[in-house]
């Protein structure tokens, strides 16, 4: 064992946890909690270590509500890191009886989709400027149109994408009106769930569901923090056969989108985190970690509703920021398909094994399902597929993970060289120069290990590779 991580281990110990590792798996607890499930995390010797993390992960495996209900297991992908809200990045939580919001957090449905269009790198990269030039504009400056009938704004909060698209027929009102709504339709099994989860449309905030004509400024959006949209060349292709099945070819134009549900995931987790608050019996102590579960099944069942809206509202988020590019790619190249290969989310609960599987900044891996693992703007992303591993709660990683916060990043006297960053050759679209700082490739672990992990243990085989061109960063 490394010296560095003798030291590591000691601390956390002086700290009240209790950790070992393997040589591959990590597992956490607090001391003298005996009835908490230990966390595992699944993490390479050579990848950084970080004790905040860690501490995150045991104090959500001890969760306990008042009224009963119980953390089956706790999980951490590779890419885990510490997260703000004090739910670790890559965290898989199995509870029975209780869900918890602040396992999911604000960003409800933060997730990824991949598109590929057959168009050549050099014709693309001729034609480079001005596809920047009018994605700078719908991305940045306001240009685009994502208006729609509030009956579709109602629907999409209710039905989600098949809501959305049904009443976009109907009435198709802005870029849905350029669109090819019946490609939309035909690509929506290529979303996860299908896009369509179980909403409450009174949960949104109020602008969305109004009448007349709804036109929401958060559609469309990438978003802050490590949320993109990357044109990519797909360099290597793995495992053929079903790279064909996904429509995947070597040498293919791909593009990648990381968003989510914008302020409407804010409004609905911010709310349910002070009714988690409120709900919380009186006179029980609060849990170390502020983080407070649900227990009482009608609260359980209405929260499920509201992060479910907000869920809807992200699917389409990025299916119209991908459709705004694919219709730019038109524009510039005529008739070309770019079709979905997956939409996949990242922050969610979901039923399992009669319970409730939370993630937070983790995918799911289900057997034969796609899996989409981002690397940084300078390194590359890789298209997977799921094996359903029972050991890791049928979850990958959602990207390599930070290894550098944003402050230390962006604080005065850190090596802002191009070469010291990883920016050397890395063609970052932004209006916010720091953001280019902030998610350098030197902030993020080797996305590497990160995926080879993963492959050795059984949750993911590659399909295809695929190398950055140009990424958008808000």
């Amino acid at each position: 064992m490394q010296p560095n991580l003798n030291r590591l281990l000691r601390a956390l110990a002086r700290e009240g946890l209790e950790v070992t590792y393997d040589g591959h798996l990590y597992t956490v607890r607090l001391l003298g909690d005996a009835n908490a499930p230990p966390a595992e995390v699944l993490l390479p010797p050579d990848l950084p270590v970080e004790g905040k993390a860690f501490r995150q992960l045991a104090h959500l495996a001890a969760l306990k509500h008042p009224t009963g209900g119980a953390v089956l297991r706790v999980r951490a992908t590779p890419d885990f890191h510490p997260g703000d809200s004090g739910v670790a990045i890559g965290s898989v939580l199995h509870t029975r009886g209780l869900v918890v919001p602040g396992a999911v957090g604000t960003d409800i449905n933060c997730g990824m989709r991949l598109h590929v269009a057959d168009i050549g790198v050099e014709a693309f990269l001729s034609r480079r400027d001005a596809f920047v030039e009018r994605m700078k504009g719908h991305y940045f400056f306001g240009t685009r149109d994502v208006s729609m009938s509030s009956r579709a704004a109602e629907a999409l909060l209710r039905d989600g994408i098949p809501g959305w698209l049904l009443e976009s027929m109907e009435q198709p009102l802005g870029c849905a009106a350029k669109a090819d709504l019946a490609q939309l339709d035909k690509e929506s099994t290529r979303i996860h769930l299908g896009g369509a989860l179980e909403g409450e449309p009174s949960w949104a905030p109020s602008g969305l569901v109004k009448p007349g004509v709804v036109r929401d400024a958060g559609l469309a959006t990438i978003g802050g923090g490590n949320h993109f949209v990357e044109v990519q060349r797909v360099e290597a292709v793995t495992d053929r056969t079903r790279a064909w099945e996904w429509g995947v070819r070597e040498g293919q134009l791909a593009f990648m989108i990381h968003s989510g549900s914008r302020d409407v995931g804010k409004h609905v987790g911010m709310a349910w985190q002070d009714r988690a608050r409120a709900a919380w019996p009186a006179g029980a102590p609060y849990p170390d970690s502020g983080i407070l579960p649900l227990g009482e099944p009608a609260l359980v069942a209405e929260y499920l509703r509201a992060e479910a809206t907000a869920a809807n509202y992200a699917f389409l988020n990025r299916l119209l920021l991908a459709e705004l590019l694919r219709l730019t790619l038109r524009e510039l190249f005529g008739d070309v398909e770019a079709p979905l290969v997956y939409d996949v989310p990242h922050n969610i609960t979901l039923p399992y094994e009669g319970g409730w599987l939370a993630r937070k900044g983790a995918c799911p891996a289900e057997a034969e399902q796609p899996v989409i693992i981002p690397g940084s703007m300078g390194a590359a992303s890789y298209l997977m597929v799921g094996c359903g591993d029972a050991a890791a709660l049928a979850s990958a990683s959602h990207g390599a993970g930070r290894a550098r916060s944003r402050f230390d990043m962006s604080r005065g006297g850190a090596d802002r060289r191009e070469e010291a960053l990883g920016l050397t050759g890395v063609d970052c679209i932004t209006l916010r120069q720091e953001r280019r700082v902030e998610e350098a490739p030197a902030a993020y672990k080797p996305i590497g290990p990160v995926v080879a992990s993963q492959v050795e243990a059984g949750i993911v085989r590659e399909v295809a590779r695929m190398a950055p061109l140009l990424t958008f960063k808000a």
